[in-house]
């Protein structure tokens, strides 16, 4: 099967993208669509049979730690249908119709697929909100769009995953929309400061312990982007959940309180983790930086042609 728009994209998404296009501005809470059968169904089919075993991608979190959910980033390894996804992410048919859907022109696609590729979280995993990085951390480029396809044959909101929205999570009057992740279903989101997103902790039925919720991400980029959507450049910034409604004073943990905390306080743990190894890098680059700057040409040559090799690392 051809790599081309007109076989791998459901010729629906083009025959209503304007429709799709005055859903995404509704900005409920911020700007997004949901498209639902979105990739052509054989297509989608492949995908899923192709999708990679959890042993083989990473399954180290941001603290360095095995947790429960695996990325693989270079999806172009993992079979012909995900070579030919890639091939469809980079034409510029594709990246003129997300810009359609979308109304963010001259796009570019993340060759490195940092952050994104091939997602897979199992039971006990979960994501705390958050507003994604957003520059790329090679090019540095402006994160301007994510992309999300789900691929789950079945899949109820009770267990925890689908997909949440949220309006301002550090506020009490926080709105969340919440988009159950079924298969072939498509998410498109804006990347902003206020696109805050994540989901529930999975808790899967004794009968369904054998599923896992996966999905493919892509992220999209531009070179430029609106004045006022200009924003330090910053990693991602998460808000940790607050305590379930139901602890109040007086009231009797179970073990399942009591596990609940625990995975609540080592959150917040890893995130602080996570914020003093940033501060220490920055501090040591910034100490390096100023003795490069000290020690002549040849010491200021040395300093950069180190970052540009860390950074090819990614």
């Amino acid at each position: 099967m051809p790599a081309t728009l007109d076989h791998l994209i459901s010729s629906r998404v083009r025959t209503h993208a304007d429709e799709h296009a005055a859903r995404f501005a509704r900005r409920e809470p911020f700007r997004h669509v949901v498209i639902d059968d979105f990739l052509a169904g054989p297509f989608a089919d492949r995908l899923l049979a192709e999708f990679p075993a959890f042993e083989r991608g990473n399954a180290r979190n941001e603290a360095g730690e095995l947790g429960s959910k695996s990325t693989v980033e270079r999806i172009r390894e993992l079979g012909h249908a995900y070579a030919d996804l890639d091939d469809l992410i980079q034409s510029a048919e594709f990246l003129a119709l997300l810009g359609t859907l979308t109304g963010v022109d001259d796009l570019l696609y993340d060759p490195w697929y940092f952050g994104g590729g091939t997602h897979e979280n199992r039971a006990g995993q979960d994501l705390d909100p958050h507003v994604d990085f957003n520059r790329h951390p090679i090019e540095n480029w402006h994160r301007r769009l994510n992309l999300i396809i789900y691929l789950n044959p079945e899949w109820e909101d009770a267990w925890g995953g689908s997909l949440e929205l949220h309006d301002d999570p550090r506020s009490p009057d926080n709105r969340v929309r919440l988009i159950t992740p079924l298969f072939n279903r498509c998410v498109i989101f804006e990347t902003t400061e206020t696109s805050w997103h994540g989901f529930a902790r999975i808790v899967l039925p004794d009968d369904r312990r054998h599923l896992s919720r996966r999905s493919i991400a892509l992220y999209f980029y531009t070179r430029e982007r609106p004045a006022e959507e200009l924003a330090d450049t910053h990693s991602t910034i998460y808000v940790d959940r607050p305590l379930p409604d139901h602890f109040k004073p007086g009231t009797v943990l179970s073990d399942a309180d009591v596990e609940e905390l625990r995975t609540l306080l080592a959150r917040r743990d890893q995130h602080n983790q996570r914020l003093y190894r940033d501060i220490t890098r920055l501090n040591t680059e910034l100490e390096q930086a100023s003795a490069a700057l000290n020690a002549g040409r040849l010491g200021r040559l040395r300093f950069f042609v180190q970052r540009l090799r860390r950074k090819l690392k990614f």
